[in-house]
């Protein structure tokens, strides 16, 4: 029986949609939502705005001050997108590559199920994106892919 589900998010469409999915289908889990900016594409899903490759300088203190407030305002759209399916979520942000600390998430937080969005972004991935291919094969729990 599921009882942690991890829903990592990026603002997208996608990411939304697998938060759906899991309030959806594991009505009894508890739900994390986990945001990670990732340091080398801070801007990555809906944030495009969020470029801070060149001002701030990218690792001062403006700048993680600017990391926190755009993931801040997406685990808030998160957790009114649940309290809209009568659900509550624990949130939660990192700072890092999604890829890595997605899979270390799950391991280290008793995380027994991950629904993720499945993007596909480039050519070469039509299917779905790094980040889903990296995910699905380094997790150690089963794996719900969104698209």
């Amino acid at each position: 029986m599921t009882k942690n589900i991890l829903v990592p998010v990026d603002g997208s469409p996608l990411s939304r949609a697998a938060l759906r999915h899991a309030c959806k289908e594991f009505p009894d889990a508890s739900i994390t939502v986990l945001h990670v900016v990732d340091l080398f594409e801070p801007g990555y899903g809906v944030y495009s705005d969020f470029e801070t490759s060149y001002e701030p300088l990218a690792g001062s203190e403006e700048w993680y001050e600017r990391a926190e407030a755009a993931s801040e305002q997406l685990l808030e759209e998160a957790r009114a997108l649940a309290a809209d399916h009568d659900r509550t979520v624990s949130t939660t942000s990192e700072i890092g590559d999604p890829k890595r600390i997605i899979v270390e998430y799950a391991d280290e937080e008793d995380i027994d199920h991950i629904v993720l969005g499945a993007h596909g972004r480039r050519e070469d991935r039509p299917v779905f994106g790094s980040v889903a291919e990296i995910v699905a094969r380094r997790a150690r729990v089963p794996l719900t892919l969104v698209r």
